[in-house]
């Protein structure tokens, strides 16, 4: 039976599927917004005019800043739906809870673990994966390389963790109980990233694994900042793989 289906938290968490569902109006209103004033921003700069819309929705320098922006929105109104709905601070409402430096190091160390595993797939599945996919347009040189480490390894792990381990997890296990919940949590996930990756299955479904392995430590912890260290380390060893087959982002044919 699904535990805490009647009660107004679920293991610590507030969150609820009203939550989820106005998270998800939200990024979809902030998201365009943002990359809308960005771009015009740039466009209208001396450095920039003249250049394609096209080619500047396409500039990872460009991008990551309207995102950047946009998860700000995000993350502010993250804060004061539970203090608005559940009169809750932020951290406690979503189980931040902090784990101990060296259980810390642990966990971003596992992630760095589950990044090499998820090499070893993407091996094992290498013939499935398409030779080039959408988000490899991003990597048009060194600095939009370095751009993107920086925001993949600093901000969307931070982000992403906190809607999908913070809110839709406790959300969806309230109703469906935990195993369901993180089979749907991790699902949802990985389609996140549908896009980047052409929608192509086997990306996907290493995804799929590794958003079932940070929901399951969701579970087992009740701590999303492990899931923001797992997850912060699984990006670090993939953009450090990434840097040196690229020779420091310098040669992104062969990345």
């Amino acid at each position: 039976m699904p535990q805490g289906h009647h009660g107004s938290s679920f293991d610590g968490a507030v969150a609820d599927l009203t939550d989820v569902v106005i998270l998800v109006l939200v990024a979809l209103f902030s998201i365009p917004l943002c990359g809308t004033i960005v771009v015009a921003l740039f466009y209208l700069s001396p450095r920039f005019r003249g250049v394609p819309v096209k080619e500047l929705v396409g500039n990872a320098l460009v991008v990551i800043p309207a995102q950047f922006a946009a998860y700000v929105m995000v993350v502010g109104f993250m804060s004061l739906l539970v203090w608005v709905r559940h009169r809750s601070g932020f951290l406690a409402g979503i189980q931040w809870n902090m784990p101990p430096p060296n259980v810390a190091w642990i966990a971003f160390a596992g992630g760095g673990g589950m990044a090499l595993g998820s090499e070893l797939m993407s091996g094992v599945l290498q013939r499935w994966i398409p030779k080039s996919l959408p988000i490899d347009e991003y990597f048009k040189s060194a600095a939009s390389g370095y751009a993107l480490a920086l925001f993949g390894i600093f901000v969307a792990p931070f982000v992403e963790e906190l809607f999908f381990r913070g809110f839709l997890y406790p959300a969806l296990a309230r109703w469906t109980g935990r195993i369901l919940a993180i089979g749907i949590t991790a699902a949802a996930f990985s389609l996140l990233h549908g896009a980047q990756l052409a929608n192509s299955w086997a990306p996907l479904l290493i995804l799929f694994v590794v958003g079932t392995v940070l929901t399951v430590v969701r579970a087992r912890t009740r701590s999303v900042s492990t899931c923001v260290l797992m997850h912060m380390g699984y990006n670090f060893v993939l953009f450090t793989i990434l840097w040196f087959a690229t020779q420091g982002f310098r040669h992104m044919e062969r990345g």
